[in-house]
């Protein structure tokens, strides 16, 4: 084919710490800490299975300022596997991998070219003859507020000319922290062939022709990234055309699953609803998963079920046996959801559920928590919630309500 074909990865949080997760197993702890190395390896497997020309990786390399020798070593030998290749890799640093930090240089191979701390561009030709310009500047700092954006320029003459940002995207959905913000008519008008974002955590395709694209992180860290990880592999044409597929990179996913239960189920029917919930999950992803269960139930518990739920004895037989040297499913949280509904609760529990919808969407939760995000000592702690986030603490606040009604009733 003519033209350029590419992978674009970005967000690969090397060596992230996870520290929220220590109380796991050891076992499978340490599967969580090389998660993310191994879904770079999946990165680097696919560019050279691919034969691509080159890759691109927008930012956040490294989970910290201070980046580790480990995680630098290991992307090196990443590094080191396409430059056997003839594989060029373009990197910039973002956010949590800025320019400022502390940290002792291991050098990347001569097939590494890094993004300085002002917007730069860097020209390769690939085996075809095909001229590309990349352009894109790294952190020099952690927080870049400034319009980077509207310091791009195209220069020079070039078959394809491709935008490297690592930013946010104003009018979206996401909360992330406003860094390089930008819109997508700014971006169009710079009339790049591609853009290539960074810093969202959720793929995301904001524009086609030409593509303006965040491929999201490579792996899931926390149960606030979801869903499928991975990076995608650019096809673009001297005609003008362009086509993205997507790589699925991670190995561990992150889920969330309700499972609704009758008011007379035994224990062994909820134990073995709850195992085929998890095998059913992992047979249709052929990954291993992080597994949050919601049990939802209508009517009255018996004391049995209510007790093993609440000493967390079930979540534990859940938890038992469980094999980690082949594909699992990890439950990792329980939590008991009851809806106890007489005569005069019922216009209660309509009330309670059209409130929280109005919260919703009203978005009340900002102006609720105002005070927070003012406070001068406070917010310096805090950051924005994602709108799952909101939902879960509203569910959660819902799921306390209705718990108490339900015990005050036995």
């Amino acid at each position: 084919m003519d033209g350029i074909r590419f992978i674009h990865t970005a967000d690969l949080h090397l060596d992230s710490p996870f520290i929220g997760l220590k109380h796991l197993p050891k076992e499978l702890f340490n599967l969580i800490q090389e998660s993310t190395f191994n879904a770079f390896e999946k990165v680097i497997d696919a560019a050279i299975d691919d034969g691509v020309d080159f890759i691109v990786i927008v930012g956040d390399l490294f989970d910290g300022e201070d980046r580790s020798i480990k995680a630098q070593a290991r992307l090196r030998k990443q590094m080191e596997r396409l430059k056997e290749k003839g594989i060029n890799a373009f990197v910039l640093h973002g956010n949590h991998d800025h320019l400022q930090g502390n940290w002792a240089t291991l050098n990347m191979p001569e097939n590494v070219f890094v993004f300085g701390k002002d917007i730069e561009m860097m020209s390769f030709i690939s085996k075809r003859g095909d001229k590309v310009h990349l352009y894109g500047f790294s952190y020099g700092e952690r927080h870049i507020v400034d319009r980077k954006v509207l310091e791009y320029q195209k220069l020079g003459s070039a078959d394809f000319h491709i935008g490297l940002l690592h930013g946010h995207c104003e009018g979206g959905t996401s909360l992330h922290q406003p860094y390089a913000p930008f819109t997508i008519q700014e971006l169009l008008k710079k009339d790049m062939d591609y853009w290539a974002l960074g810093h969202i955590h959720t793929r995301q395709v904001l524009h086609e022709n030409p593509f303006l694209v965040y491929p999201g992180n490579i792996q899931g860290r926390h149960k606030n990234e979801q869903g499928t990880k991975g990076c995608y592999h650019v096809s673009l044409s001297k005609s003008g055309l362009g086509n993205l597929s997507f790589i699925e990179t991670a190995a561990i996913l992150w889920e969330t699953v309700n499972i609704y239960c009758d008011e007379n189920i035994t224990l062994t029917e909820l134990y073995n609803k709850c195992k085929e919930e998890m095998e059913s999950s992992m047979e249709s992803n052929q990954k291993s998963i992080m597994m949050e269960l919601n049990l939802h139930f209508q009517g009255r518990l018996s004391n049995e079920i209510t007790s093993v739920l609440d000493n967390g004895d079930f979540l534990e037989m859940l938890q038992d046996g469980i094999d980690f040297h082949e594909l699992f499913v990890w439950p990792y949280a329980l939590h008991k959801c009851v809806t106890v509904i007489s005569d005069h609760q019922d216009s209660f529990f309509k009330n309670l559920n059209a409130t929280v919808e109005e919260m919703e969407q009203e978005d009340t939760f900002e102006e609720i928590v105002s005070s927070l995000f003012s406070h001068i000592y406070g917010r310096r702690y805090l950051i924005k919630l994602e709108e799952e986030e909101k939902k879960g603490l509203y569910e959660e606040a819902k799921e306390l309500i209705v718990s108490s009604i339900a015990r005050e009733g036995r």
